[in-house]
Protein backbone atom coordinates (compact mmCIF):
# COMPACT_ATOMS: atom_id res chain seq x y z
CA UNK A 1 0.00 0.00 0.00
CA UNK A 2 1.18 3.51 -0.77
CA UNK A 3 -0.38 6.92 -0.20
CA UNK A 4 -0.77 10.08 -2.28
CA UNK A 5 -2.15 13.42 -1.11
CA UNK A 6 -3.36 16.18 -3.44
CA UNK A 7 -3.66 19.78 -2.25
CA UNK A 8 -5.34 22.92 -3.56
CA UNK A 9 -7.06 25.92 -1.97
CA UNK A 10 -10.69 25.05 -1.23
CA UNK A 11 -10.52 21.29 -1.89
CA UNK A 12 -13.59 21.50 -4.11
CA UNK A 13 -12.15 21.72 -7.66
CA UNK A 14 -8.56 20.85 -8.52
CA UNK A 15 -7.29 18.62 -5.70
CA UNK A 16 -10.39 16.39 -5.54
CA UNK A 17 -10.34 16.08 -9.33
CA UNK A 18 -6.66 15.09 -9.17
CA UNK A 19 -7.40 12.59 -6.38
CA UNK A 20 -10.31 10.99 -8.25
CA UNK A 21 -8.28 10.75 -11.45
CA UNK A 22 -5.43 9.08 -9.56
CA UNK A 23 -7.81 6.59 -7.91
CA UNK A 24 -9.37 5.68 -11.25
CA UNK A 25 -6.08 5.41 -13.15
CA UNK A 26 -4.16 3.55 -10.44
CA UNK A 27 -6.77 0.83 -9.93
CA UNK A 28 -6.29 -1.99 -9.05
CA UNK A 29 -3.06 -1.06 -7.22
CA UNK A 30 -3.32 -0.79 -3.44
CA UNK A 31 -3.21 2.98 -3.02
CA UNK A 32 -4.82 5.47 -0.67
CA UNK A 33 -5.47 8.80 -2.35
CA UNK A 34 -6.69 11.74 -0.29
CA UNK A 35 -7.02 15.47 -0.83
CA UNK A 36 -7.19 18.63 1.27
CA UNK A 37 -7.27 22.40 0.93
CA UNK A 38 -5.03 25.09 2.37
CA UNK A 39 -8.18 27.11 3.04
CA UNK A 40 -10.47 24.14 2.75
CA UNK A 41 -14.16 24.42 3.24
CA UNK A 42 -15.78 22.03 5.68
CA UNK A 43 -17.55 19.06 4.11
CA UNK A 44 -18.34 20.80 0.80
CA UNK A 45 -18.83 18.73 -2.38
CA UNK A 46 -16.85 19.21 -5.56
CA UNK A 47 -18.32 21.98 -7.68
CA UNK A 48 -20.77 20.74 -10.29
CA UNK A 49 -18.34 21.81 -13.03
CA UNK A 50 -15.49 19.83 -11.47
CA UNK A 51 -17.77 16.80 -11.17
CA UNK A 52 -18.63 17.06 -14.88
CA UNK A 53 -14.94 17.30 -15.78
CA UNK A 54 -14.17 14.29 -13.58
CA UNK A 55 -16.80 12.18 -15.33
CA UNK A 56 -15.50 13.31 -18.74
CA UNK A 57 -12.10 11.91 -17.78
CA UNK A 58 -13.32 8.53 -16.55
CA UNK A 59 -14.28 9.05 -12.92
CA UNK A 60 -17.64 7.58 -11.96
CA UNK A 61 -20.41 10.06 -11.19
CA UNK A 62 -20.86 8.47 -7.76
CA UNK A 63 -17.17 8.91 -6.91
CA UNK A 64 -17.21 12.54 -8.00
CA UNK A 65 -20.39 13.25 -6.04
CA UNK A 66 -19.15 11.58 -2.86
CA UNK A 67 -16.22 13.96 -2.27
CA UNK A 68 -16.34 16.18 0.81
CA UNK A 69 -13.71 18.84 1.38
CA UNK A 70 -11.37 19.12 4.34
CA UNK A 71 -8.82 21.58 5.63
CA UNK A 72 -5.13 20.63 5.32
CA UNK A 73 -3.55 19.93 8.70
CA UNK A 74 0.03 19.05 9.58
CA UNK A 75 -1.02 15.52 10.53
CA UNK A 76 -2.23 14.90 6.94
CA UNK A 77 1.34 15.37 5.72
CA UNK A 78 3.13 12.77 7.84
CA UNK A 79 2.30 9.61 5.91
CA UNK A 80 1.87 10.32 2.15
CA UNK A 81 4.58 8.90 -0.07
CA UNK A 82 3.90 11.67 -2.60
CA UNK A 83 2.26 15.08 -2.11
CA UNK A 84 0.98 16.83 -5.21
CA UNK A 85 -0.08 20.45 -4.99
CA UNK A 86 -1.84 22.48 -7.62
CA UNK A 87 0.36 25.58 -7.33
CA UNK A 88 3.73 26.68 -6.03
CA UNK A 89 1.91 28.60 -3.31
CA UNK A 90 0.27 25.37 -2.11
CA UNK A 91 3.70 23.67 -2.17
CA UNK A 92 5.07 26.51 -0.01
CA UNK A 93 2.16 26.03 2.40
CA UNK A 94 3.02 22.32 2.73
CA UNK A 95 6.68 23.19 3.32
CA UNK A 96 5.69 25.60 6.09
CA UNK A 97 3.52 22.99 7.81
CA UNK A 98 5.96 20.09 7.38
CA UNK A 99 9.42 21.17 6.14
CA UNK A 100 10.75 17.61 6.21
CA UNK A 101 8.23 16.59 3.51
CA UNK A 102 9.48 18.99 0.83
CA UNK A 103 11.47 16.31 -1.03
CA UNK A 104 8.22 14.41 -1.57
CA UNK A 105 6.17 17.49 -2.48
CA UNK A 106 5.72 18.83 -6.01
CA UNK A 107 3.20 20.76 -7.95
CA UNK A 108 1.50 18.24 -10.25
CA UNK A 109 2.86 19.96 -13.35
CA UNK A 110 6.36 20.25 -11.85
CA UNK A 111 6.35 16.50 -11.19
CA UNK A 112 5.30 15.83 -14.79
CA UNK A 113 7.99 18.17 -16.16
CA UNK A 114 10.73 16.55 -14.08
CA UNK A 115 9.49 12.99 -14.65
CA UNK A 116 9.69 13.47 -18.42
CA UNK A 117 13.47 13.06 -18.03
CA UNK A 118 13.21 9.88 -15.94
CA UNK A 119 12.98 6.57 -17.78
CA UNK A 120 11.06 3.51 -16.62
CA UNK A 121 14.40 1.70 -16.31
CA UNK A 122 15.71 4.37 -13.92
CA UNK A 123 12.59 4.01 -11.79
CA UNK A 124 12.95 0.21 -11.72
CA UNK A 125 16.63 0.47 -10.78
CA UNK A 126 15.88 2.89 -7.95
CA UNK A 127 13.08 0.76 -6.55
CA UNK A 128 14.28 -2.82 -7.02
CA UNK A 129 15.52 -3.29 -3.44
CA UNK A 130 12.72 -1.40 -1.69
CA UNK A 131 10.79 -3.69 0.69
CA UNK A 132 7.24 -2.56 -0.11
CA UNK A 133 5.12 -0.34 -2.36
CA UNK A 134 5.44 2.67 -0.06
CA UNK A 135 9.23 2.48 -0.08
CA UNK A 136 9.25 1.94 -3.86
CA UNK A 137 7.10 5.02 -4.46
CA UNK A 138 9.29 7.12 -2.16
CA UNK A 139 12.40 5.92 -3.97
CA UNK A 140 10.88 6.76 -7.36
CA UNK A 141 9.81 10.16 -6.07
CA UNK A 142 13.38 10.88 -4.97
CA UNK A 143 14.59 10.05 -8.48
CA UNK A 144 12.16 12.63 -9.86
CA UNK A 145 13.19 15.13 -7.15
CA UNK A 146 16.83 14.65 -8.14
CA UNK A 147 16.02 16.38 -11.44
CA UNK A 148 15.26 19.64 -9.66
CA UNK A 149 17.80 22.23 -10.76
CA UNK A 150 19.24 19.92 -13.44
CA UNK A 151 17.47 21.45 -16.43
CA UNK A 152 16.03 24.74 -17.44
CA UNK A 153 13.08 25.84 -15.33
CA UNK A 154 9.94 26.81 -17.17
CA UNK A 155 10.19 30.18 -18.92
CA UNK A 156 7.12 31.28 -16.99
CA UNK A 157 7.03 29.94 -13.40
CA UNK A 158 3.23 29.81 -13.65
CA UNK A 159 3.69 26.88 -16.04
CA UNK A 160 4.19 24.67 -12.97
CA UNK A 161 0.75 25.71 -11.64
CA UNK A 162 -2.78 24.57 -12.45
CA UNK A 163 -5.12 27.52 -12.89
CA UNK A 164 -7.89 27.84 -10.31
CA UNK A 165 -11.28 27.59 -12.05
CA UNK A 166 -13.43 28.24 -8.98
CA UNK A 167 -16.13 30.82 -9.67
CA UNK A 168 -14.97 31.23 -13.25
CA UNK A 169 -16.19 30.22 -16.69
CA UNK A 170 -16.61 26.71 -18.07
CA UNK A 171 -13.71 27.50 -20.41
CA UNK A 172 -11.50 28.09 -17.36
CA UNK A 173 -12.54 24.70 -15.96
CA UNK A 174 -11.57 23.13 -19.29
CA UNK A 175 -8.24 24.98 -19.32
CA UNK A 176 -7.56 23.87 -15.74
CA UNK A 177 -8.32 20.26 -16.66
CA UNK A 178 -6.12 20.51 -19.77
CA UNK A 179 -3.24 21.48 -17.47
CA UNK A 180 -4.00 18.92 -14.77
CA UNK A 181 -4.89 15.74 -16.65
CA UNK A 182 -1.58 15.32 -18.56
CA UNK A 183 0.29 15.95 -15.30
CA UNK A 184 -1.74 13.25 -13.54
CA UNK A 185 -1.03 10.86 -16.41
CA UNK A 186 2.71 11.49 -15.95
CA UNK A 187 2.39 10.83 -12.22
CA UNK A 188 0.48 7.61 -12.92
CA UNK A 189 3.26 6.35 -15.21
CA UNK A 190 5.87 6.79 -12.48
CA UNK A 191 3.70 5.31 -9.73
CA UNK A 192 2.67 2.28 -11.78
CA UNK A 193 6.29 1.45 -12.63
CA UNK A 194 7.39 2.01 -9.04
CA UNK A 195 4.59 0.14 -7.31
CA UNK A 196 4.74 -3.07 -9.31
Amino acid sequence: MFEVLTVCTGNICRSPLAAELLRARLAPLEVAVNSAGTRGLSEAPMTSEAQLIAVQYGVTADAAASHRSRYLLERHLSSPDLILTMTRDHRRHVAELAPSRLRWTFTAREFARLAADVSDDEIRAATENAPDASARVRAATLVVASRRGMGMPPTNPDDDDVVDPYGRSWETYERSAAQLVPAIDAVVRVLRVAAQ
